[in-house]
């Protein structure tokens, strides 16, 4: 009896030890995309070497020039096989080094081109190119943060859950550019046809986003920020329920979405257009007009219509605007829905003109510092201010770039933010009444 016991004890000791039924070990993700001269580079091959020189994982790039390699966490050297790529194709340095973490994505950037073909561009092309590309970014957060200053003017609140609505906006245009699939699909990929299809396929998704955002906006103000407002909840109060409601909202993103970024199902890198010195692709000139013409849209809206003058009424007297007869609530409800469609409509265009194309669960709350950063500079609570600040914001963070290190620019959004605080809190615009 005893020697059978010990068998059986003996057996499920030796099946509860039994690497089979161990848990999968985790693992991260190392990507990118493959790009030279605004053109993808397919057919190339990448490997990854762990620290002790072993090939742990080999990729190749797809017709669009992303890659992926799925990896044990660890530090990693990703190799770009140089004899893989076409010969009119010039890597500068072939070797990257990647830590991976798990459960978490790592990108890689490779640089193509002759690296002597850098000091050939003088200090002014450098600085002219780089202009365009602040107005381009600038105008971007600037479409993202009107809302937001709008929603302070009228309201008080500072509301850190405007970025989720970033996200929610980019998600949207995401999953109804990958529910169209190839309705929206003209000439042979390669030529007009293609440019035209990305823009009939994601001009309905971003319309899409768009009414997706406006109907979130309003959802926020009716369940969440009207009830508070009635009950007289003090400003600190509604802006810890914005900060644990940018915190749910992201988790949700996160359950519903993914954790790695996705790209845009009909997204083709983009052949630079040159004028000249200035070089620009289609869907950044595309951004900026889109950008243009919806801000100038929105100011014609303060400027000529009753809602517009209603807006400003509120925001620079809540108490006088209703005892003239203006309906705040009314108001502060189409300024929600206003903010959220413009915030969906930011969303959709930094991910395609900043993000390559591509959408990622967290891009909303990467863009808050800088959108709080161009209000401060501009005024906090004008929506003029917030443009203004936006676009200079925009341009200091590409200029940033001619003496740091490119993945470092937004962090220069912290710095203005401070230097504004300290030398002049009221902004560009602002007054200098003591707010909140």
């Amino acid at each position: 009896m005893l020697a059978l016991l010990s068998a059986l004890l003996a057996s499920g000791f030796a099946h509860a030890q039994d690497p089979s039924d161990d848990p999968p070990a985790a693992t991260g993700t190392v990507q990118g995309t493959l790009i030279n001269a605004g053109n993808p580079v397919a057919g190339a091959t990448l490997t990854a070497t762990d620290e002790t020189g072993a090939e742990s994982a080999e990729a190749t790039s797809d017709e669009r020039g992303r890659w992926s390699m799925t990896l044990a966490p660890g530090t990693y050297t990703i190799t770009l096989v140089e004899a893989s790529l076409p010969p009119d194709v010039l890597v500068q340095t072939s070797e990257r080094t990647a830590t991976v973490r798990a459960d978490r994505v790592a990108s890689v950037i490779y640089t193509f081109g002759d690296i002597r073909s850098g000091l050939n561009i003088s200090m002014g092309e450098k600085l002219l190119r780089l202009t365009i590309e602040g107005l381009r970014f600038g105008l971007v957060i600037a479409i993202t943060a009107v809302g937001l200053s709008l929603i302070f003017g009228t309201t008080g609140l500072t509301n850190f859950a405007h970025g989720e609505l970033v996200t929610i906006g980019a998600v949207a245009a995401w999953v109804a550019n990958l529910l169209l699939g190839e309705v929206f699909r003209f000439g042979d990929g390669t030529s007009w046809g293609a440019n035209l299809s990305l823009a009939a396929n994601l001009g309905i998704a971003t319309i899409i986003a768009i009414i997706v955002g406006i109907i979130v906006g309003l959802l926020n103000n009716s369940v969440i920020w009207r009830p508070l407002r009635r009950r007289g909840a003090s400003l600190v109060a509604q802006l810890v329920v914005s900060i644990g409601l940018a915190l749910a909202l992201r988790a949700a993103i996160l359950l519903f979405f993914s954790d790695r970024s996705q790209a845009f199902t009909t997204y083709q890198a983009q052949r630079q257009l040159e004028f000249g010195p200035v070089a620009i692709t289609p869907v950044n000139l595309g951004t900026m007009v889109i950008s243009l013409a919806v801000l100038v849209a929105v100011a014609l809206m303060f400027k000529m219509t009753r809602i517009g003058k209603a807006m400003r009424a509120v925001a620079d007297n809540r108490d006088l605007a209703a005892s003239s007869g203006i309906n705040v609530e009314r108001v502060i409800a189409f300024v929600w829905a206003l903010g959220g469609g413009l915030a969906a409509l930011g969303g959709v265009l930094f991910a395609v003109s900043e993000l390559n194309g591509t959408v990622q669960f967290e891009m909303g709350f990467k863009l808050l510092l800088l959108m709080f950063a161009g209000i401060i500079l501009g005024g906090l609570g004008t929506a003029y201010g917030a443009l203004l600040g936006c676009v200079l914001l925009g341009l200091l963070v590409q200029w940033s770039t001619l003496i740091i290190n490119p993945d470092l620019k937004y962090t220069g959004g912290l710095l203005v933010l401070i230097l504004v605080l300290v030398l002049r809190p009221q902004g560009i615009l602002g007054s200098r009444t003591r707010v909140g």
